[in-house]
C-alpha cells in the first residue's frame, strides 16, 4: 500500500475535528459558567477578607491568606467529625433508600397487580411534594419518641425517596422480561430475583441515583438544623456555619475556605464515579 493511500483519512480527520470545535467551545463556556461559582469559592479562601468584596475582583490575591483561612478552620472546626457524621448520615440515607426503591421500583416495573399504575401516580405525585411541608409533624413526632439530636432524627426521614423508585421503576421497564422468566424457571422467588438478578444489572443506576442523593443531604441545611443542636452530630453544612455570626461579622475567607473542605470529598467522589454516573443516567431513559 503507498503512502498516498495511508494519509487519505488525514483530510477527513482535520474535517471532522474542525466541525466539532464549535460544540466543543460550547461545552466549554457552559462547563466554566456551572464551576464559577466553585471557582469563586476557592479564590475567596486564599484571600484576605477585605480583599473579597472589592470592586476589581481577581482570581488570584493581592496577598495570600491560605495558612490565616485554613489554619483557623483547621483550629476552631471538628472538621474531621463533621465529616464523619456526614458520611454515616449519608451512607445511612443512601443504604435504607436503596433497600426500599429498588423493590418498590421491581414491582412498579415487572409485577402486575390491581392498581399498579395508581400506585405510580401516587410516586409521581410524590415527586411535587417540598421537604418542607411535612418538616413540623416530623419534627414533632421525633421529639416525642426522644430522638431529637441522634444520627436516627438525621436519615428516618429520609429513608424513603420517591425519586428514586421513581428512577428505578423507569430504568427496570427497559430489562429484558426473558431473564426475570428465566430466573422465575429456575425457581426463584420474586425477593430473590430482586437482590441476585436485578440488583447486579441495576448497578449504573444505583450510582447515578447515589450522587444525587449524597450531594442533596451533603449540601442539606435545613433539616440538620432544626433537628440538631449540638456538635456531636453536626454535619459539614452545618460546620461551615461556625463562621457565620451575627456580632462580628462574617469572615468569609474562613468561611470559604470551611467550605472548600466541606466539599472536596463530594468533587473526590463524583469524579471516582463519574464514569458509573453518565452510564446510569444515559441508560435511565423515560419509557412509560
Amino acid at each position: 500500500m503507498s503512502d498516498a493511500a495511508i494519509s487519505t483519512p488525514a483530510p477527513r480527520e482535520a474535517s471532522a475535528f474542525w466541525r466539532e470545535v464549535p460544540r466543543l467551545l460550547i461545552l466549554s463556556v457552559l462547563g466554566l459558567v456551572f464551576l464559577a461559582p466553585y471557582i469563586w469559592m476557592l479564590s475567596a479562601s486564599v484571600k484576605q477578607t477585605d480583599e473579597i468584596f472589592r470592586a476589581s475582583m481577581t482570581l488570584l490575591p493581592e496577598s495570600w491568606a491560605i495558612i490565616q483561612n485554613y489554619g483557623r478552620v483547621l483550629r476552631e472546626v471538628d472538621i474531621a467529625r463533621y465529616l464523619l457524621n456526614g458520611l454515616i448520615m449519608c451512607g445511612g440515607i443512601l443504604f435504607f433508600q436503596l433497600l426500599f426503591a429498588i423493590p418498590a421500583g421491581y414491582a412498579l416495573a415487572k409485577l402486575r397487580f390491581p392498581g399498579r399504575e395508581f400506585v405510580f401516580g401516587f410516586v409521581m405525585l410524590g415527586l411535587l411534594v417540598p421537604a418542607h411541608v411535612p418538616a413540623l409533624p416530623l419534627y414533632i413526632g421525633l421529639a416525642s419518641i426522644g430522638w431529637l439530636d441522634t444520627f436516627a432524627a438525621l436519615i428516618v426521614p429520609s429513608t424513603i425517596s420517591v425519586f428514586a423508585i421513581f428512577l428505578f421503576r423507569q430504568f427496570f421497564k427497559q430489562l429484558p422480561d426473558e431473564i426475570i422468566h428465566a430466573a422465575r424457571l429456575d425457581g426463584m422467588r420474586e425477593g430473590t430475583i430482586v437482590w441476585r438478578i436485578i440488583l447486579p444489572n441495576a448497578w449504573p443506576a444505583a450510582t447515578a441515583f447515589a450522587i444525587f442523593s449524597v450531594v442533596a443531604h451533603w449540601n442539606d441545611l435545613f433539616w440538620p438544623l432544626i433537628v440538631v443542636t449540638g456538635h456531636e452530630h453536626a454535619t459539614p453544612a452545618l460546620g461551615v456555619l461556625h463562621f457565620r455570626t451575627e456580632e462580628a461579622g462574617d469572615d468569609f475567607g474562613a468561611l470559604m475556605a470551611a467550605s472548600v473542605l466541606m466539599t472536596a470529598p463530594l468533587l473526590l467522589a463524583f469524579l471516582f464515579a463519574q464514569k458509573r454516573f453518565v452510564e446510569g443516567i444515559a441508560t435511565t431513559g423515560l419509557k412509560g
